[in-house]
């Protein structure tokens, strides 16, 4: 049942003629027939006021019999009834569901059985690789799976790629795209497989990940109108920690690069000299050169020479000084004195 509906009605602490329950105690019934992990997940996403409504009414029931969960499990019923669960998102659901059931290694064995026609993902993350990296990682194999590989990625970097092998190379791949015909779901898992052990080889495992907050910062960086200002305060409400690293990504250090030199000057006037220095300290000279625009020739001689003088850092100490930047630029963006971002998708 949904549990807004029954704690949002005035009348659901009213039992209706002939129930055993009211609405509200029928959601309590219901949640107490869920596992600890289901219950505590629906929990989480209520209002306090609603939490401890239901919390009540959790605790005032008596002993629960087998008519109470009935007619508990019958409002459930005559919910779903009137609502709709969306296909979109439904496989990455299914995933996480047998992964946290089974563990990774089955559920995507699992996920290959029920799911044969998904694209396999390192094949999907080979469409976002670049052509000299794709090179490196199939130089060696056979034309055949070259071939296949080329027929799956966009045609542009597909020809990238195979301007990019050797010249014997290229005939005999191009012979085999010329003759295939329909690519079966054997030879795809086959390709995926390989691509896998290449990538995970030469770049880590964590390269085969797609996703997280930084995409999710991304698409919304990049989404015209009030994007932020809607999706992020609804995550926020079913997902809070979440909704905090999203927002932590939606202000990056690279962005400040493209501020105009007006805006960069407003944001160094609330810049500690030293963590300017050491945030600077990090960056190759190309990138520090729209900080040293937004100051005199002499300010900027003069951080040069600091970040020459410098000794070495952590790592950990430039991003340190990094993200107080971002933070103080934030403030600024938050108050109107800078903007941040640009196109169709500019916040403030």
């Amino acid at each position: 049942m949904s549990l807004d509906n029954a704690l949002t009605d005035p009348e659901a602490d009213i039992a209706a003629p002939g129930a055993l329950l009211n609405r509200v105690d029928r959601a309590a019934v219901f949640l107490m027939l869920l596992g600890d992990d289901e219950a505590s997940g629906l929990l989480s996403r209520l209002a306090p006021d609603e939490l401890e409504r239901l919390g009540a009414a959790m605790m005032g029931l008596r002993e629960i019999e087998q008519p109470h969960m009935a007619e508990a499990l019958a409002d459930f019923a005559g919910e779903a009834a009137r609502e709709m669960l969306p296909m979109r998102g439904r496989n990455d659901r299914v995933r996480m569901l047998l992964d946290k059931a089974l563990g990774p290694a089955r559920a995507d064995s699992m996920m290959q059985r029920i799911e044969p026609d998904a694209p396999p993902r390192s094949v999907e993350l080979a469409k976002w690789l670049a052509p000299g990296v794709l090179v490196r990682l199939i130089l060696d194999e056979h034309p055949q799976v070259i071939a296949a590989l080329l027929l799956l990625i966009d045609p542009e970097p597909a020809a990238e790629v195979l301007a990019m092998l050797p010249l014997e190379l290229q005939t005999l791949v191009v012979e085999r795209v010329a003759k295939s015909g329909a690519i079966s779901q054997a030879a795809i898992g086959t390709l995926d497989t390989l691509l896998t052990q290449r990538i995970s080889a030469t770049y880590g495992t964590a390269a085969l990940m797609l996703g997280g907050p930084r995409d999710a910062a991304n698409l919304i960086n990049l989404a015209a109108g009030e994007v932020r200002n809607s999706v992020l305060p609804a995550i926020a409400e079913r997902d809070a920690p979440l909704a905090e690293r999203i927002e932590e990504e939606l202000f990056t250090f690279e962005m400040l690069y493209q501020l105009d030199p007006m805006s960069m000057g407003r944001l160094l006037r609330d810049v500690d000299n030293t963590k300017l220095v050491d945030a600077l300290k990090g960056l190759p000279e190309p990138d520090r050169a729209p900080f040293f625009a937004a100051m005199s020739s002499r300010a900027a001689d003069g951080v040069r020479d600091e970040i020459e003088l410098r000794g070495r850092l952590a790592k950990s100490e430039v991003a340190a000084a990094q993200k107080a930047i971002v933070e103080t630029a934030r403030a600024l963006a938050d108050a109107g004195e800078i903007v941040i971002g640009g196109g169709s998708g500019e916040f403030v």
